[in-house]
């Protein structure tokens, strides 16, 4: 993986980028989890490039990136305490896609805070062609008042300890609203965080589950092959 500065007005930020061997098909932003990223993160990244795209991991947080489920907790809150902002962090990122890969289709995938993230920029009118939410947290302050251009994918763990079903139903109502083409894939039994197999310190991860992990890839390839067909 290559580092790539890049910012958000005065932030500094650093990304991680890995191209395909060819022509990519897609430039996808691979949002991680709120602790920035990490092995299991950087793994989906590396997967992406071996399948043809380019994977662009975005940096939340800049100069104060955590290194401890504390200190990510209280970056993640401050982040999220001013949505707009965090609208205008995100974009950095597809900007600077952008600049990386000129007049490439853009997509953007996130895991756990970074699911959340690709939902925000397709409430907020990004111009991509598919989101994909990972165990992502699916309520907003700033529900969607436009149409999405973006197709959604939410793949999402039935007993998710952090999105209760009256979230996701929520959610379901307020695509519905602005009749966004979604698919919702829901599996039973599975916790939050069920594609990483390892903790960020290596150990392993008892949320994690392979089937759920298999699935939820599959599902995305086969929307991404659909919708840049």
């Amino acid at each position: 993986m290559t580092r790539i500065d890049y910012s958000d007005g005065e932030t500094p930020l650093v990304g991680h980028l890995v191209r395909p061997s060819g022509t990519p098909r897609a430039a996808v932003a691979v949002f991680p989890t709120f602790m920035n990223i990490t092995e299991g993160v950087a793994n989906k990244a590396r997967a992406l490039a071996e399948a043809g795209y380019t994977a662009f991991v975005a940096d939340f947080y800049g100069p104060e990136s955590p290194h401890d489920f504390d200190s990510a907790n209280s970056a993640m809150m401050r982040l999220r305490a001013d949505p707009h902002a965090m609208r205008a962090r995100l974009r950095a990122t597809l900007t600077k896609l952008g600049e990386l890969e000129p007049g490439v289709p853009q997509v953007a995938i996130g895991f756990c805070l970074g699911g959340l993230a690709v939902l925000e920029l397709a409430r907020d009118g990004a111009d991509l062609e598919l989101v994909a939410s990972f165990h992502g947290l699916l309520q907003t302050p700033l529900p969607a008042a436009q149409p999405i251009k973006p197709r959604i994918l939410v793949c999402h763990g039935d007993v998710d300890f952090l999105v209760p079903r009256s979230h996701v139903t929520a959610f379901w109502e307020e695509m519905d609203v602005v009749q966004a083409n979604w698919h919702f894939h829901s599996y039973a039994g599975v916790d939050h965080g069920f594609t990483n197999p390892l903790t960020p310190a290596g150990e392993p991860n008892p949320a994690y589950n392979a089937s759920a992990d298999r699935q939820s890839w599959a599902a995305l390839m086969g929307l991404l092959d659909e919708v840049l067909a």
